[in-house]
C-alpha cells in the first residue's frame, strides 16, 4: 500500500507540467509474468512517472499529453535515467481519448516457454464508468498468458453461453455490458471440448455497478516450463488501479464415469479408448472394468475406440461424443460387433450409456 501511495503522488506531480496540454486518459496495468520484471520502472519522456511498479499492479486513470510523441522506457526498478532500456516505444495519443495500456510478455532471453517478446499492448477507446450507469458493469476481456492457447469463455450460471469467442495471446475481446450479479464463467479451449480453468466472475460481491473493469488472464499454464513464474488466473484491474483482484477459482464441474468393455468380437479383445487427443484406457481388454474416474462435464468432447496399437485417433473403429450433466455418474458398456463377417447377428458395436448410475449402495452396508 506504501508503494502505491508513493505511485500516486508521482503520477500527481507528473501531471502538473500538462496541467495546460492537451491530455488523453490512460490506465497502465503491469501483467509481464517474467520474474525478471517482477518489479520495473516506467519513464515517461525521460522522467520517472511510475517507480517500482509491481506485477499485477495497475495505475490510476491518469492524464498523459495528447498529439505528441510520449517516449515510454521500462526499466528495473531503481533505474535512475533511461540508458540501456529494457523496453523503449514511442506512442501518439489523442486528445480526448481514453486508453488502457498493459504490459505483458517477457524480457528474459532464457527460461520460457514460450518466450514471447515483451510489449505494450493497447486498447483505445477505453472506459472508466459504465455506459448505461450503475445497473451494469462494462468488462474488457484480455488475454494475456502467454503459453494459454486461443480459449473460449463460456458462463454457466446464467447460463449466457459463450461471451468471447476465439480469443488468443494478446487479443482485447471488447467490451462486455453485463448486470451487476455474480456469474460463474469457464475458460474453454477453442474447439470447446476442454474446460482449462473455472472462474467466479463475482460483479455484485464486488460493488462494480457503473464501473468498467478489464479482466484478464494472467500468468502460466505450466510454471514449470516458465520459471516458476505465477500459475494462470484471471484479475480484475478497477479504474481505481492498485492490486490486481484475483477472481475466485472454482472446481471444474466433473461427473463419474466406468467404461465397460463388453464386445465379443475377437477383433476387439483388445482396443485403445481415447478421450478427444489423449488416450484414457490403452490396452483394454474384453471383459475388463475401468474404475471410476471424473470425466468434465458440460463440454462435448470425443470418445474413439482404436485398434491396441494406435498412436492417434486416425482410423478409429468407432468415434462418438458425449455430454455429461455435472455430479451425475455413467456406467459406459463397450458393445457389438466390428467386424464385417463371422459373426450371426452383426449387431453393429455401440457404445451404450446408462446415466443414473451407482458407485454405493443407496442403502449402506447392509445391501
Amino acid at each position: 500500500m506504501k508503494n502505491f501511495r508513493l505511485l500516486l503522488l508521482n503520477l500527481a506531480l507528473l501531471s502538473v507540467g500538462w496541467v495546460n496540454a492537451q491530455t488523453a486518459r490512460v490506465q497502465v496495468i503491469h501483467n509481464s509474468s517474467d520474474t525478471a520484471a517482477a518489479t520495473v520502472d516506467v519513464w515517461l519522456n525521460n522522467t520517472l512517472a511510475i517507480d517500482d511498479f509491481n506485477y499485477r499492479t495497475a495505475t490510476p486513470f491518469l492524464d498523459l499529453p495528447s498529439n505528441t510523441p510520449v517516449d515510454i522506457t521500462i526499466q528495473p526498478s531503481n533505474s535512475v535515467d533511461t540508458t540501456s532500456g529494457l523496453f523503449r516505444q514511442t506512442v501518439n495519443l489523442d486528445s480526448n481519448q481514453t486508453y488502457i495500456v498493459i504490459a505483458n510478455g517477457i524480457i528474459s532471453a532464457s527460461g520460457y516457454s514460450p518466450s514471447t517478446p515483451f510489449g505494450l499492448d493497447i486498447f483505445a477507446n477505453g472506459r472508466e464508468t459504465s455506459a448505461n450507469g450503475a445497473t451494469e458493469t462494462d468488462v474488457l476481456v484480455y488475454h494475456g498468458s502467454t503459453d494459454a492457447p486461443t480459449v473460449d469463455v463460456v458462463e454457466t450460471s446464467v447460463p449466457a453461453g459463450t461471451i468471447v469467442d476465439n480469443a488468443s495471446y494478446s487479443d482485447f475481446a471488447g467490451y462486455l455490458q453485463l448486470a451487476v450479479n455474480d456469474y460463474t464463467i469457464e475458460v474453454r479451449d477453442s474447439a470447446n471440448s476442454t474446460i482449462v480453468a473455472n472462474y467466479s466472475a463475482p460483479l455484485q460481491t464486488l460493488n462494480t455497478g457503473g464501473l468498467a473493469i478489464t479482466v484478464l488472464a494472467s500468468g502460466f499454464l505450466d510454471s514449470t516450463q516458465n520459471s516458476n513464474g505465477a500459475s494462470f488466473g484471471l484479475f480484475a484491474a478497477l479504474p481505481t488501479g492498485g492490486p490486481l483482484v484475483a477472481l475466485p477459482e472454482l472446481p471444474i464441474p466433473t461427473a463419474r464415469v466406468q467404461v465397460i468393455h463388453n464386445s465379443a468380437d475377437l477383433a476387439a479383445s483388445k482396443v485403445d479408448v481415447w478421450l478427444n487427443d489423449g488416450v484414457l484406457l490403452d490396452d483394454f481388454e474384453f471383459r475388463t472394468a475401468s474404475p471410476f474416474v471424473d470425466a468434465q462435464a458440460g463440454v462435448p468432447f470425443v470418445v474413439s475406440i482404436a485398434d491396441s496399437a494406435s498412436t492417434d485417433t486416425a482410423g478409429a473403429i468407432a468415434q462418438y461424443t458425449f455430454t455429461l450433466e455435472e455430479d451425475s455418474t455413467y456406467i459406459i458398456v463397450a458393445n457389438g460387433i466390428v467386424s464385417p463377417s463371422g459373426y450371426s447377428p452383426a449387431t453393429p458395436f455401440n457404445l451404450d450409456v446408462f446415466a443414473s448410475g451407482r458407485e454405493t449402495s443407496a442403502n449402506g452396508a447392509t445391501e
